[in-house]
């Protein structure tokens, strides 16, 4: 049975939640997008830097020293997963341009991926880069379904997988065969596993509103892939993992803490429902949190896993 902490913003579903979380309330930092997604922190300038996808086409900038907001992009490709590589730079899952890239330290964008075996990607989504320098990111439709986050096409790659760009090669190669909508992805925090959530239920009646593990071997190969964690309440979209291997996933009603052995122990209620979410701040104990029009903040009781 759950038990909600005063003020509503907790919601305790196993005692290992306790330790987790502080009394502190959830604080509305910004509003203003029409979908926000795409969080990634820069702790040597303190900022964060995330996407407007939907129709926004734009990406913004939160100051933690003053709290100020400005637009860092516009327009973005409808930008939508972001994340910073091992030399600090803006990893970037852009939709219009069916690609990843990088932005630079004097700001100009280098083309990471944009084609697999001769063909264009469907919209890269979310991405992650692992401690060897590999870029990870998935490639659901959401971008060429319509005009709203990106642009309306055919798809060129038969179905929806992750890919991994080889850290000196650059080449690209397919990771997953089975998934409906590969979205959100992370490692857990000694990368042997890889977890992916699969909101294939929007587009597949039944279909998965699930996060998947896999194990990672030599080179990247996965293997395993079964289910992890199912969403009660809406779909699990981006995630992070904290230093203990916790998972801390978006959902219709919130942020879910998940253990790593798959117990659901408590919630973060939002007031919207959440997009992504990234660990911020200079212990990296704060979450910051994309949830539709507006970006949250909170403190708890954890630190982010290195990446």
């Amino acid at each position: 049975m759950s038990s909600e902490i005063e003020g509503g913003t907790y919601v305790v579903l196993d005692p290992r939640f306790k330790t987790c979380i502080s009394d502190e309330r959830v604080e509305r930092l910004w509003t203003g997008t029409n979908f926000s997604e795409g969080p990634a922190w820069f702790p040597a300038g303190r900022y964060l830097v995330w996407s407007d996808v939907l129709r926004g086409n734009k990406m913004m900038r939160w100051d933690e020293t003053d709290g100020s907001v400005s637009v860092f992009r516009e327009p973005s490709n409808f930008s939508n997963g972001n994340t910073v590589d091992l030399q600090g730079r803006l990893v970037t899952c852009e939709h219009l341009s069916r690609s990843v890239t990088r932005t630079e330290h004097d700001g100009k964008i280098t083309t990471i991926a944009s084609h697999f075996q001769g063909k264009r990607f469907n919209s890269p989504n979310d991405v992650v880069v692992k401690s060897d320098g590999s870029i990870w990111f998935s490639d659901p439709t959401y971008g060429i379904d319509s005009d709203n986050e990106g642009a309306k096409a055919s798809p060129e790659i038969d179905g929806c997988h992750v890919y991994r760009v080889d850290p000196g090669t650059g080449v690209v190669k397919q990771m997953t065969v089975d998934m409906v909508r590969p979205n959100g992805l992370a490692f857990s925090p000694d990368e042997s596993i890889l977890y992916i959530a699969d909101t294939g239920v929007t587009h597949v009646k039944n279909g998965p509103q699930h996060i998947r593990r896999f194990r990672v071997g030599a080179e990247g190969a996965l293997s395993g892939g079964e289910v992890f964690a199912v969403s009660s309440n809406g779909l699990f979209d981006g995630f992070r993992v904290d230093a203990q291997g916790r998972i801390w996933t978006s959902a219709g009603d919130g942020i879910h803490c998940i253990e790593p052995d798959g117990t659901l122990i408590g919630k973060i209620l939002i007031p919207e429902p959440v997009g992504n979410l990234t660990f911020g701040g200079p212990k990296r104990n704060r979450l910051l949190i994309c949830a539709t029009t507006s970006l949250y903040g909170v403190h708890v009781n954890a630190t982010g896993a290195s990446r």
